[in-house]
């Protein structure tokens, strides 16, 4: 084997320099390219041995041993090779192993590859295994229990396999354990109690397996924990009490088992001086029994609360509008009675209840109409009567309230009886006969009257066979976006540590992962700017978040961005991307998780879709009230410009509402990152005239930049495209000022205009009032929010989204935020 002079400098260099390097970073072409992100970072251990007496002998040994290691290693060679314990505990464990791919074969020799990528699925640090990552290999056999002999695992990653056997007890042993990933294998036997010893251990996922026995109480000693899912198994026994109590867990799924006892009423009460955290719980398909917890309303963070298929009685809880940031709950098929609460019209952030298969009496309340965000509304097979809510009725099917034999008013229901007056008694009537001439005129009004019906059903009939081709094909639209949302809390650092010495901070979510969770993602690279590069990453229990690494080269010191990103980790709204988490690495690394929306942004929605798909009017326009309620909130509750508002940098969630992203990220950044913003929105066409002189964002720049996209959405036309020579705002208006106002709106919009021409018109001034080049004369936000409503109000909004088509777009391959 022989190497240049150039190759053993290189190697050299490499070994001998004591700053840490990147693992890794792959480039990727394609968005549907998988690859791990560009975030795991280790430290070569400080190698002093240059300045030590027999150096060159020791240098010479280290550079040989790297060129007999595999060149394609994944993991970089910190110039330690693993220890003897270490490669004992491997050994045995291999041994245990049934491999029919041949995934382990590497696992061989002397060892001295094993911390340097050699091994498949093994991660170092200073000679010591932290990580062993080996899903969907096909393994068999069992877990060996001398892999309590690995006592700095921080990961332990087997799921997806056919592992079977028992869980190993010295598993709970390892005292840096911080995630175990045994889902979806074929283990029996009970859980360790042990594994409450561990007590950095953040994830532990035993889904999907044979295990029987208990719940351990221990595990909620781990007072890290963050995501405990057992679901799926053949657990028996009741729920321990010490996890209702846990102040730590976030995530909490113990459905499809055979827990029974009571449900508890302990939620949240936690002995130490802590809130509760739970975000997610999960325990339908069980048999588990008694009233329903009113302790539940204590857990403020809940999101989504699944007690489905189980036995529980008692009454819905009026309190339990206290969990104002609820999306899902699921009670069907228990033994709950009593009424439905009207204070459930109170939870704006409703999407999906269920209260089907129970007891429940009385009427369907009208507050439920309240609930704008509401896709997903069952009452069926209960005790319920009286007339269904008309809004109820027109959004949702005939299914969702069957099974209610008083219940009326509904498609495929028998008619709501009408109140008719009483008839007169014989004392208080006139006494006089009517005439034959009476009568006759009398027939005549009936008959005129029934024809002039029947003529106005067939009309009907007739419109009906019609095709409406205004409209295009899609589902059903959704009601519009919620309110803002309510109490805001400041985030709690989740972990600081990890695989790589880094600081992950968290803020309210429906998701729950480690720092090692997110550096060991796969990821798709979606897109580029100023700040930094966005990715979609996907977590390994296939959720996803998107993630942007900010340059380190631009951003402030790490006290000051702390201090700003923990402002803009507590605005929540309905039209605002929310920030859901940050990581801070050892050596400056600054990344920002936000909501993962898979429809992309504004403007590849706009201006990359395919000619089948057409966007009709009401669905631009609530795109618009959208961005100005969004823009709204920022201005005069959060305090922040955006300076930067494009339509890349709007987001669309799955029902087609818009969230403006990357607001407040410029103070997160020095003055001349901002400066360069601003550049990047001018050769865009976002940019207000007066930031060429200003170079600082208001109010006023901000309205112009929602003025170009208000026109973007009546015209079709992209800021970017050359429309004679001048920009989108000016095209606009020379044509208004020409009469010649119909060739602006996008040719889909002309069929809008018999029945929406005033709506449009009215828009389009307003858009143009947004950007008058001076900016006295232009609204703030609020104002241009009051005009909108105005223009088309609400109701109409709302009758709108029952009836109006939907856009639907397939997955969007990036979401780029500029």
């Amino acid at each position: 084997m022989f190497f240049s002079n150039e190759t053993h400098l290189s190697l050299y260099k490499t070994l001998s320099n004591p700053k840490p390097f990147l693992l890794r970073r792959n480039l990727i072409h394609s968005s549907s390219s998988l690859f791990s992100l560009p975030m795991e970072f280790l430290t070569t251990k400080d190698q002093s041995f240059l300045d030590q007496p027999m150096a060159s002998l020791r240098s010479f040994f280290l550079i040989t041993l790297f060129f007999f290691v595999s060149p394609s290693s994944s993991q970089a060679w910190d110039g330690v090779v693993i220890t003897q314990a270490d490669y004992q505990g491997l050994q045995a464990v291999k041994q245990e192993f049934i491999d029919p791919r041949g995934v382990l074969r590497s696992w061989n020799g002397s060892g001295f590859t094993a911390c340097s990528g050699g091994w498949a699925g093994i991660k170092c640090a200073q000679g010591q295994v932290i990580v062993i990552q080996l899903p969907w290999k096909s393994l068999g056999g069992r877990i060996s229990e001398k892999i309590g002999q690995l006592q700095a695992l921080r990961k332990l990653s087997l799921h997806d396999n056919n592992l079977g056997g028992s869980i190993p007890l010295s598993l709970g042993l390892i005292p840096n354990l911080r995630g175990v990933q045994l889902f979806n294998n074929r283990l029996t036997g009970s859980i360790p109690a042990s594994l409450g010893a561990s007590r950095f251990l953040q994830t532990l996922d035993l889904s999907n397996n044979l295990l029987s026995e208990a719940i351990p109480p221990s595990l909620a000693d781990s007072t890290k924990l963050l995501r405990l899912n057992l679901s799926f198994n053949s657990l028996s026994g009741q729920i321990p009490v010490s996890l209702t109590r846990s102040s730590s867990l976030q995530f909490l799924s113990l459905d499809h088992n055979n827990l029974s006892g009571p449900v508890l009423d302990t939620w949240g009460n936690s002995n130490k001086n802590t809130s509760p955290s739970l975000r997610v719980l999960s325990l339908d398909h069980n048999t588990l029994s008694g009233p329903f917890p009113l302790s539940l309303c204590n857990l403020l963070d809940l999101q989504v609360f699944s007690f489905s298929h189980n036995r529980i009685s008692g009454t819905l809880p009026p309190q339990l509008s206290k969990l104002t940031k609820l999306r899902l709950m699921d009670v069907a098929s228990n033994s709950i009675s009593g009424q439905i609460p009207e204070t459930l019209g109170d939870i704006a952030s409703l999407t999906h209840l269920d209260l089907s298969q129970n007891k429940l009496t009385g009427e369907i309340p009208v507050s439920i109409t309240d609930l704008k965000s509401l896709s997903f509304f069952n009452v069926s097979y209960n005790n319920l009567s009286g007339p269904v809510p008309t809004l109820l009725s027109q959004k949702f099917n005939s299914t969702s309230f069957v099974g209610n034999l008083e219940l009326c008013g509904y498609s495929d229901s028998t008619p709501c009886p009408t109140i008719t007056p009483p008839s007169p008694s014989p004392s208080k009537s006139s006494g006089r006969n009517l005439s034959t001439k009476d009568i006759i005129l009398i027939a005549s009004g009936a008959l005129l009257i029934v024809m002039f019906i029947l003529v106005l059903v067939l009309l009907c009939c007739l419109l009906r066979k019609k095709p409406d081709k205004s409209k295009p094909k899609g589902l059903e639209a959704g009601s519009g976006a919620a309110t803002a949302a309510a109490k805001t809390e400041k985030g709690g650092e989740a972990e600081a540590g990890g695989e790589t010495g880094g600081k992950l901070v968290h803020f309210d979510g429906p998701l729950a992962f480690t720092a090692d969770d997110l550096l060991c993602a796969t990821a798709d690279v979606m897109g580029k700017s100023t700040y930094g590069t966005v990715y979609k990453a996907t977590l390994e229990d296939g959720s996803q978040v998107a993630v942007k690494r900010l340059r380190e080269k631009i951003t402030r010191g790490q006290k000051e961005f702390e201090n700003e990103i923990n402002v803009l980790g507590r605005i929540r709204h309905p039209n605002l991307l929310a920030l859901r988490a940050y990581y801070l690495g050892p050596k400056g690394e600054k990344l920002v998780v936000f909501d993962y929306m898979s429809r992309g942004n504004l403007a590849t929605f706009l201006h990359a879709r395919g000619p089948e798909v057409h966007i009709n009017w009401p669905t631009r326009m609530r795109l618009i009230k959208g961005m100005a309620r969004g823009l709204f909130y920022l201005h005069t509750h959060a305090n922040l410009i955006h300076g930067n508002l494009t339509s890349s940098n709007v987001l669309l969630d799955e029902n087609n509402n818009a969230k403006i992203s990357d607001y407040g990220l410029s103070r997160l950044m020095i003055t001349a990152a901002g400066s360069s913003v601003i550049a990047t929105a001018s050769a865009l066409g976002y940019r207000a005239p007066e930031l060429s002189k200003l170079k600082k964002a208001n109010t006023k720049t901000d309205v112009y930049s929602l003025g170009v996209i208000i026109l973007e959405l009546l015209t079709g036309k992209s800021p970017s495209e050359a429309l004679n020579g001048v920009d989108l705002p000016q095209w606009v208006a020379t044509a208004v000022k020409e009469e010649s106002t119909n060739e602006v709106f996008d040719v889909e919009l002309l069929t809008d205009v018999n029945t929406m021409g005033d709506e449009l018109l009215n828009t389009l001034k307003l858009a143009l009032h947004c950007v008058d080049p001076t900016p006295s004369t232009r609204p703030e936000a609020q104002q241009v929010m009051t005009q909108l409503g105005e223009i088309r109000p609400e109701e109409m909004e709302a009758a709108a989204a029952t009836s109006e088509p939907l856009i639907d777009l397939p997955e969007a391959s990036a979401s780029t935020s500029r």
